[in-house]
């Protein structure tokens, strides 16, 4: 078993731990009313699209998402909730020190020995969600059920639909597909530019991800005998049909949209074992990207 496989197929436990754990960490996550922006780089922004989308849904204050390079400095925030699970990002840690003495600051990482323990303000450590893998799976998901339960917007149901997601079989001939679509709505949109994301790095897979709603603007053209169009969350209506008429296979969500991001790991890393990858040594990719100051 690689890595990647042993770390996704632990993300149930490691959900029921993260949301048992946000109450103790609410004192230092977005209080309501907030103005809050959250950030990444790479995998954690997309979780930073969702939980962004999530939480300004709920009523619960305006919530933006920023790659960590592309923050707008103008803006004012009463937090910035940075993403890392290494902690060591150039990006990432370059905020936090701009950002300190004026916005208030809570990192979330796996590892409590690097350098954002020292220039964040806050900072919630999900030590038990920590991997060795390069292409990220538990540490992310887990870091969105925690902000998820925080919102209150996390039920057992959803870890439930996590375990169906790891026991049930992946749709037939999905493998051998040559192209794959992800899409989303609200929330989800994050997590569909994750899923892409996961193929692309584990497996060199041919994907893109888009809203729901402009599939059929442009991008459904693509679609065909051999490619596949990956629903996270509730269809738009008619969509499923004219994806069909395509010839393409369409794949609905019938599980919790962060579910059935658990499928999508899985698939990555089945396509990289039918092409003969090895989805813990993606090509040109490191753990953490850490840029050489000149």
């Amino acid at each position: 078993m690689t890595h990647v496989e042993d770390e996704l197929t632990s993300q149930p436990e490691c959900w029921t731990r993260a949301a048992t754990e946000a109450a103790r960490h609410a004192g230092v996550l977005p209080a309501p009313g907030e103005r809050v922006a959250i950030v990444g780089c790479g995998t954690s922004y997309f979780m930073a699209q969702a939980v962004a989308a999530l939480r300004e849904g709920a009523g619960l204050g305006e919530t933006d998402a920023f790659a960590a390079s592309e923050f707008p400095y103008g803006r004012t925030y009463d937090r910035v909730v940075a993403l890392t699970r290494s902690g060591t990002t150039t990006e990432v840690v370059d905020l936090l020190r701009q950002v300190k003495g004026s916005t208030r600051t809570t990192a979330l990482t796996a590892d409590p020995t690097t350098p954002v323990m020292a220039v964040a303000d806050d900072v919630v450590v999900l030590d038990f969600a920590d991997e060795q893998s390069v292409v990220q799976t538990r540490f992310a998901t887990t870091a969105l059920t925690l902000l998820r339960a925080h919102l209150g917007l996390h039920s057992a149901g959803v870890v439930a639909d996590a375990r169906t997601a790891l026991a049930t079989p992946l749709p037939e001939g999905l493998v051998g597909c040559t192209q794959f679509t992800f899409l989303g709505r609200g929330w989800t949109v994050g997590l569909a530019n994750e899923a892409g994301l996961k193929m692309r790095e584990a497996s060199l897979a041919w994907t893109e991800a888009y809203p729901a709603m402009e599939y059929r603007h442009g991008p459904i053209s693509i679609t065909t005998h051999g490619t596949a169009t990956w629903m996270l969350g509730e269809a738009p209506e008619g969509l499923a049909e004219q994806v069909r008429e395509t010839g393409g296979t369409w794949v609905p969500g019938i599980l919790d949209p962060l579910a059935e991001l658990v499928r999508v790991q899985r698939l990555a890393v089945a396509v990289a074992a039918a092409r003969g990858l090895d989805p813990d040594q993606p090509r040109h990719l490191t753990r953490s990207v850490i840029l050489a100051r000149p």
